[in-house]
Order: structure tokens, then sequence, then C-alpha cells
């Protein structure tokens, strides 16, 4: 006969756990390149006739129309995910319908991992295959690890073994990234080099192999301008078709690239749109690009250039910040001030150095420029 003590028992943290809900799409901070242009992925599959590799979504043409815009027949608009040159994007995509890897090459903020990621969407609807490069990436990480708990208990097996990004696209005939290559290691690097030659993953533990199937590629990104960076092997390099991304050639057409990207970054973060927030936009742009190349947009004045990038990405940075600070402090007008602190950010990377040399370029430069008076004093408040 059982006896009630007339006591619940208390609830614990187990019992009471609620599984973590996915957050809807439109609550994701940054969606995946598939999910935020879904539906020009599926408006261009549904106009696309012509000839797909295997396993691609879209072919070679329609990710090239993907990438860098166009009108389809009923009307729809192909926003521009990227500006530059049209043959260099061909030549991208038609290496993916090769044997060849595709590397990247550019300096920072020449949008290769931007341009990276849309391929790999449009290729193969799955942006998210990534190995991101550092200084500690393991071999692992580019080709297999193990479920220590598994390994222990039972042994190498199949279902001990955790795949890698890269070994899961070759499994499933997808395209793989892998970001920063130049950072990882020399050794983990040649890692790649099988992979890309013989289209085959060796599983020694195993006495087994995975076996890249069609559709299988790889996309790699890489600069050699950072402090930290680890050169290719000659061996590894030749397994590659190289793309070099420059930066944009005219100031229209990077004022342009800032003007996309920040109001696609706006909407993101629910940031109200700036009214006539297009000259200090156009005023970012010429800073970074005279510093950049060490001469005033006139050609008169020679410059000396920071030891800071000031790349494209790094404007968008600056734009996006002022923004910020005009919508929440200030009365939503993007003005000088709002940008000052952010450009003295980018430029000023070493105190001792860059410092004169921003100094030097607002008394001779900003200083004597017509309708730079209000950018002018606000750099100076900020330099203070």
């Amino acid at each position: 006969m059982s006896v009630s003590t007339g006591t619940t028992a208390e609830p614990t943290a187990e019992t009471t756990a609620v599984p973590p809900v996915a957050p809807h799409r439109d609550q994701v901070l940054r969606p995946h390149a598939e999910d935020a242009f879904a539906a020009e992925l599926a408006a261009l599959a549904a106009h696309d006739d012509r000839p797909r590799p295997a396993r691609w979504k879209l072919s070679p043409w329609a990710v090239a129309t993907y990438l860098l815009g166009g009108t389809l027949p009923d009307g729809t608009v192909i926003t521009p995910k990227y500006v530059g040159p049209r043959r260099m994007v061909e030549v991208a995509v038609t290496t993916l319908a090769t044997d060849r890897a595709l590397l990247l090459l550019g300096v920072p903020g020449t949008a290769k991992t931007w341009v990276s990621e849309h391929l790999a969407a449009a290729v193969s609807g799955d942006s998210t295959l990534l190995v991101q490069g550092t200084a500690g990436t393991p071999e692992e990480a580019i080709r297999y690890g193990w479920n220590y708990a598994r390994l222990l208990a039972h042994g190498p097996s199949r279902e001990a073994l955790v795949p890698s990004p890269v070994m899961r696209a070759m499994s499933e005939g997808r395209t793989a990234r892998v970001e920063e290559l130049t950072r990882i290691p020399a050794d983990v690097q040649d890692s790649l080099i099988t992979i890309l030659s013989e289209k085959t993953l060796p599983i020694p533990e195993l006495g087994e192999e995975v076996q890249a199937v069609q559709g299988f590629n790889l996309i790699a990104t890489a600069n050699d301008r950072d402090r930290g960076v680890n050169d290719l092997s000659s061996a590894l390099r030749r397994r590659f078709n190289t793309v070099v991304l420059p930066l944009p050639e005219t100031a229209e057409a990077e004022v342009d690239i800032v003007t996309r990207r920040v109001e696609q970054l706006g909407r993101s973060l629910d940031l109200p749109a700036a009214p006539d927030g297009l000259d200090e936009i156009r005023r970012v742009v010429t800073v970074f690009r005279e510093l950049r190349e060490g001469v005033t947009g006139d050609g008169r004045t020679r410059l000396k250039s920071p030891s800071g990038t000031l790349s494209t990405a790094e404007a968008i940075s600056v734009v996006t910040s002022g923004l910020a600070l005009s919508a929440h402090f200030g009365d939503g007008v993007l003005r000088a001030g709002d940008v000052a602190a952010g450009i003295l950010g980018a430029v000023v990377r070493d105190p001792a150095a860059d410092r004169v040399i921003w100094q030097e370029y607002l008394e001779t430069v900003v200083r004597e420029r017509d309708g730079w008076t209000d950018f002018y004093r606000a750099c100076r408040e900020v330099g203070a």
C-alpha cells in the first residue's frame, strides 16, 4: 500500500527547460545570402533555361546575372551584389564549373567574402559550408574530427567521425568556402592539396576515403596585405584559378557601393533612412581614396598614406556608424559630426605615425577645400 506524502516535487531546470526556438528569418541580424535574396534566386531559376552543371541550382549565366544584377523578362529586377568588371565575374563563375578551385585574391575590403558567399548561394543554394581561417585553425576544420565520447567507447567508426564543411561539400556535391586562407598555418593549408588534386579525402583510421561527387568545388579568399599572413605553397597555389578583386576604379563607383550596402545594413538594423546623406558618403569616400592613393583627387598634392587599408568595407562601417549616431543622438540627418569619429578611428591605427599624417591632411587639404568647413571643424573637435 503506497502512502502519499501530500507534497509535489519541485520542478527542476531539466524538467522545465523549454527547447530553443529558431528565430524567424526576419529577426536574424544577418541572414545568409540564400535567405536574404531567396525571391531573386527563385525568379532566376524560373526563367533559367540554359544548361546547368551537375547539382547547380542555376546556370553559369544566371549566377553571373545574380551577382551583377539585371532585369528578367517578366520585369523582375535582380539587384547587383557586386559592382566590378563583368569578365572577372564570368571567369570566377566559369572556374567553379570546372575541376579547378577558385581563389579570390585582393586587399582587405574588396568584397571577397561577399562575392564568395553569393557565389556559393547561387551555385549550391547553401553558403554555410564555411571554414573560417585563423592562426589557430586546426587540420580537423578542413579534414574531419572525432566525437571523442564515441571514439573512446567504441573506437574509430563512421558514427564517431565529425565531418568538416569541406567533407560535407565533397559528399553532397556542394560548394565549400575557406575564408582568409592565408591566415591558416602553412601545414594546415596544405591539407587541401589532396582534396583539390585527387578530389579525395582519405580517412586512414577507417581505411576508407571520401570521394567528391559531381558539383563539388571550393572557393577560398586571401589577401597579402595584413600582418600574420602565411604565403601559400606553390603546390597549393597551382590547384587554384586565381581571380584578383580590384578596388573600385572610380570615386562614383565606390560611392555607389557604399550607398547600396549602407542602405541594406540600415534596413537590417532598423535604422531610419538618412535624407541627404549622399554628400557625407561622398566625402568619406573622397578622404579614404585620397589617403589610400597618396594624392588628392585633382592630382595636385601628394600625400602620405597611413598604415591602415582604408578599404571600401571600412567606409561602409564609418557611414553605418554615422547613420546610427544621427538616428539615435541627432536629428536623423547624416552630418559631418556623425562620421568624423569613425574616420579618425579608421585612419589613425598607429597613434604615433598616423596621427601626424591625419593632421597634415586636415590642414593642407581639408581646411582649404571649398564647402568642407563643417567637416574640418568636426574632425578637429574629435581629434583634439
